[in-house]
């Protein structure tokens, strides 16, 4: 097998005030002509590092390679000077970002950026490179290509940004291709046809792909071949069958153990060490609720439309969908953040919308929220024991500044901190551990029921299963009632009592998480569960995707023309009038 490229020994350190940080240390593979090369591993393991390097795309200073080769069809590319490289880049090296948004060019339009390269490296005319730019948009499954293509960045989905994204770095074939994190901020869906568009394509010009991910599902249906970094360092290599059936690594066995599969068992629920009520109704109840947003010009969106659901105490209902689908703001009409369009929501049998100010407060001790981005809502100015603290001023629960600082130690060792990081700011703590910080706060109340609001989105899947396992200690200990919005199911399955699915503001089923995943109704449901990476390639290569429905309009599943409809005990899904069950 002819190899493309080759990278020998390579070190790479960054100097800060007089400090070095090594960010890859003795780093060598290889990538063969037509193959998938996966690397794998946590954030700060050096991946993107390692991907920058070979595009010589690292800033010098503060960056430097101290050692070590990059070999690509017979050439150094540690040695190249910056205008070398530019005719290298894009040419014969194409790279798909992370953050469409933050890589494409806000001021230009789509059919431009991808003409940029087809004129620098192709040498085409203007006329020549808006037809192969419009093709381009084509190959990567984008409809009416002629009009996208003088169209803006922000008038383009995310999933619709990463294809351009793909567009561009494929315009001008080249040889490797190198994906970093190309579907981390997609939804399984969107994550599914961009693999399988990056399959077939890579199947039509014959291109080699490095893929930077710490989704193992996703390696193990497009990689033949995996790289396993740590701090730095390579730790494993080997076939995708080998790393997935044979790992030798402990770091390799932590990463495979900490992904939950979706077609296993979850394990049991852990028996609350407190006693948990069940009055005659539920802790919550939510009827017809509604949450539409007017745009102006006569233009609503309809972001909650018309739901009802209960909670139990004690309980955890998983909310699943796309982005868009009404998730989140669900949680935040529950929480009474926003002003509902129709409906109510009863939190033990009390309407919280005819609630006043003050009452609202109070009723605010019962309810708590963690956020999705675990620094975004955290104070950058406060430090960790004012963060915590604030609510216990709020409430007045604390009478003085020495029980305060007691109860703020005391929830930070509940979340696995100590009483040192009390004193630290939000910067100097890692996106696994703020996310703890912020669960700290929601608990520093007593609350009985929590909106989880994609509390997992940002953090490794190590990070994930560390998180998932303290949320649940935390409910069995303190008898905890939860909201847990993601939309990856394979998490949800695993920590939920019941899952309810939605999609444009509906939720289109609802039934217990086993339930769900052995009989899914709802034709979204399927393609939601279908989309979903499993971390084992011998069920990859049998899975199929099932792609949710085409939106040739607003709503294609006629879900305003569907009643929700219980199909066995438990088991609710949306169905059209007639009584006659889509699936």
């Amino acid at each position: 097998m002819n190899t493309l490229l080759q990278v020998n020994n390579l070190s790479v350190s960054f100097f800060s005030h007089d400090k070095e940080v090594e960010a890859v240390r003795g780093v060598s593979f290889e990538v063969h002509k037509g193959e998938t090369l996966g690397i794998v591993g946590e954030s700060g393991s050096g991946k993107s590092v390692t991907a920058r390097t070979i595009m010589r795309l690292l800033p010098s200073p503060p960056s430097m390679i101290k050692n070590g080769e990059v070999i690509f069809n017979g050439q150094n590319l540690a040695f190249k000077t910056d205008k070398e490289m530019e005719n290298i880049r894009g040419k014969d090296i194409g790279m798909i970002f992370q953050d469409p948004m933050s890589s494409l060019n806000p001021t230009m339009r789509i059919g431009k950026q991808i003409e940029e390269s087809l004129i620098k490296h192709r040498n085409l005319g203007s006329q020549e490179a808006r037809k192969e730019a419009i093709q381009m948009l084509k190959m990567v499954g984008i409809n009416n290509p002629e009009a996208r293509y003088l169209q803006y960045p922000h008038e383009f989905s995310g999933g619709m940004r990463q294809r351009v994204m793909i567009a561009i770095a494929l315009a001008c074939r080249p040889s490797l291709l190198i994906a970093d994190e190309p579907t981390t901020a997609l939804d399984v869906t969107i994550q599914a046809q961009i693999l399988q568009q990056m399959k077939d394509l890579q199947q039509q010009l014959g291109t080699s792909i490095i893929l930077i991910t710490h989704d193992l599902g996703v390696v193990a249906g497009m990689c033949d071949r995996v790289v396993v970094m740590k701090s730095g360092e390579i730790v494993e290599t080997g076939t995708t069958e080998e790393i997935f059936s044979n790992p030798q690594h402990e770091y390799t066995i932590k990463l495979l153990n900490a992904l939950p599969r979706l077609h296993e068992k979850k394990q049991p629920k852990l028996t609350p060490m407190i006693n948990i009520e069940q009055d005659d109704i539920p802790l919550l109840q939510v009827r017809s609720l509604k949450q539409h947003f007017n745009l102006g010009k006569g233009q609503i969106i309809k972001a909650v439309n018309d739901i009802s659901f209960d909670i139990k105490a004690g309980e955890t209902l998983g909310f699943v969908g796309e982005s868009g689908s009404g998730k989140s703001t669900t949680g935040r009409a529950i929480l009474n953040l926003n002003e509902l369009t129709g409906g109510e929501v009863l939190y033990q049998g009390i309407p919280l919308q005819q609630l006043n100010r003050s009452e609202m407060k109070m009723m605010r001790r019962h309810m708590g929220m963690i956020f999705q981005d675990p620094y975004a809502s955290l104070n950058p100015r406060l430090k960790i024991m004012d963060i915590i603290g604030e609510a216990l001023d709020v409430h007045k629960l604390v009478s003085s500044k020495k029980e305060r600082q007691q109860r703020v130690n005391e929830l930070l060792e509940m979340v696995g901190l100590d009483a040192s990081h009390a004193l630290r700011y939000p910067h100097e703590f890692s996106g696994g551990q703020r996310q703890r910080i912020g669960i700290a706060r929601a608990l520093a109340v007593e609350p009985k029921f929590i909106v989880c609001d994609e509390p997992l989105s940002a953090l490794d899947v190590s990070i994930q299963a560390q998180i998932v396992k303290l949320l649940q200690e935390l409910q069995q200990k303190l008898g905890l009632t939860y909201l847990f919005i993601a939309h990856d199911l394979s998490m949800v399955k695993h920590i939920s009592d019941r899952v309810a699915v939605m999609y444009k503001g509906k939720i289109v089923e609802l039934a217990e998480s086993e339930e769900l995943y052995a009989n899914p109704l709802h034709p979204y449901t399927k393609s939601l569960l279908s989309a979903i990476p499993i971390p084992d390639p011998k069920i990859e290569a049998q899975k199929k995707f099932i792609p949710p429905a085409a939106p040739t309009n607003d709503d294609p599943y006629e879900l305003d023309n569907s009643i929700f409809v219980e199909v066995t005990a438990g088991h609710w899904v949306a169905q059209q009038v007639n009584n006659v069950a889509i699936s």
